[in-house]
């Protein structure tokens, strides 16, 4: 079990040289959306998640996420059971903004400076695939729920959309397209 502490942004335009970093292509279904049950391929690791926000986490961003191992036969077998849309998408995996955080939090904070610099929190872009054709979505996980709320967003986000359903994999999943 772990703790999903992450902010979700619109994207404004494309980073340049995207092209120039790692990514994973994904797959995903949800057998159920409250709580998330999903279904998972990334590149050739399959597993099934179970997301959602506990009691004791309400009021923060943070959701409990536990993740169990799947086969590729077992995954090809459950996705097929999965309800409404499939969310295909590339991931990139790109360095966090040099101005994320402010000079004196970070002098504060040496753990989020050595995390930030050695690239454990990094921004995830999604690009997604048909259905969703265009759609672009940024998320930044972090450590503790108070570097999320000291994190400055990158200059090409759009939106600040962490929390609002309308921006996360489930409810596309429920979209009439």
């Amino acid at each position: 079990m772990g703790i999903e502490i992450e902010k979700k942004f619109t994207v404004k335009e494309l980073p340049k040289d995207l092209d120039k970093y790692p990514y994973h292509i994904i797959e995903q279904g949800y057998m159920c959306v409250n709580p998330a049950v999903r279904v998972r391929r990334e590149d050739n690791k399959y597993y099934m998640t179970y997301k959602c926000s506990l009691p004791e986490d309400e009021g923060g961003i943070g959701k409990t996420e536990y993740n169990m191992p799947l086969t590729a036969e077992s995954y090809a077998h459950l996705v097929e059971k999965c309800d409404g849309n499939i969310i295909r998408k590339t991931r990139y995996l790109l360095p966090l903004n040099e101005d994320a955080f402010d000079t004196g939090y970070l002098t504060e904070n040496p753990m989020i400076k050595n995390d930030m610099e050695s690239g454990n929190i990094k921004i995830e872009l999604d690009v997604f695939k048909a259905p969703f054709d265009g759609r672009l979505l940024a998320e930044v996980e972090f450590p503790t729920e108070e570097a999320a709320s000291a994190y400055r967003p990158a200059s090409w986000f759009l939106d600040d959309v962490t929390g609002d359903y309308r921006y996360s994999n489930s409810s596309m999943s429920e979209e009439k397209i």
